[in-house]
């Protein structure tokens, strides 16, 4: 009896852990220029449940609350502690975390095709596939090609307001990086210096725009993943696939790049360890 308890235990402390880190790793790619916490969400096999969720939050709430808790604390820390450091990383390591940052997605694709195919599969999935890998790679070369070319940002509350909607977007459609689109229009170091230093006059109506897209969002997605549950399941892995390579920072011969290939491995392992336990569970 006490061993079964023990283990029953264990099992739970390893639940909210692998919980933790998965929404840590959202967090922290929400907030990482050119990486999508929603494209995090889905190699982790997150993103159906978490608009499904966010869709239907009053029905069956006791259960989703104790699934996404340690998700949304990990996702709240990532996002808060992380803000500074991830700002740091990217300004001198930013070959070294967009390796990491590829091998934690790249680690578990195949249980997200798996899960694509749930429900059987039709060679008419690789339209939406290929438009929305298109669309994504168009997008990415778009961002980088005008990504010195900062405008005045605001600080008003509309514009706060859209900046969280930005967020918001970047959070629930994958592959789009949220940083991205605002270090194009001038607000990524406002909303990132904001939430750094924990301004509430900025985070709360980032917060209000982030919230009101993402419940909008995960609706309208929520219905297509009830409807067209494998040409939306194919779009949104179109769009993670773009971003990718989206982000990958080329490879030379060198100690910066030999080191990005080895966090690359350490980000494999550890994503492919936690999907595969998420399956056996």
């Amino acid at each position: 009896m006490g061993k079964n308890r023990n283990t029953k235990v264990d099992g739970i402390i390893v639940r909210f852990l692998s919980g933790f880190i998965k929404g840590l790793l959202i967090g922290i790619g929400s907030v990482a220029p050119g990486v999508s916490g929603g494209a995090i969400a889905v190699i982790f096999g997150l993103y159906e449940k978490i608009t499904g969720a966010i869709a239907n939050v009053f029905k069956d709430f006791r259960r989703k609350a104790i699934f996404f808790f340690p998700i949304a604390l990990g996702g709240g820390v990532g996002v808060l502690a992380f803000s500074k450091v991830i700002e740091y990383l990217f300004r001198h390591y930013e070959v070294h975390v967009k390796y990491l940052f590829i091998g934690l997605m790249m680690g578990t694709l195949s249980s997200v095709f798996e899960q694509a195919n749930r429900k059987g599969f039709r060679k008419k999935y690789i339209l939406p596939c290929i438009t929305a890998f298109g669309i994504t790679a168009l997008a990415m070369v778009m961002e980088k090609a005008g990504i010195d070319i900062i405008p005045e940002a605001g600080k008003g509350l509309p514009h706060l307001f859209a900046y969280g909607a930005i967020i918001g977007i970047g959070t629930i459609v994958p592959g789009i990086s949220a940083s991205f689109v605002l270090m194009y229009i001038g607000a990524y170091q406002i909303v990132l210096e904001g939430i750094a230093n924990i301004n509430l006059m900025i985070i709360v109506p980032v917060g209000i725009g982030f919230v009101v897209s993402i419940v909008l969002f995960a609706n309208i997605i929520n219905f297509l993943f009830r409807r067209f549950y494998g040409y939306t399941y194919y779009t949104v892995i179109g769009f993670v696939i773009g971003s990718i390579i989206a982000i990958f920072p080329g490879f030379s011969f060198n100690i910066e790049h030999l080191l990005g290939v080895l966090l690359f491995a350490v980000g494999f392992y550890l994503s492919f360890s936690l999907s595969k336990y998420s399956k056996e569970k």
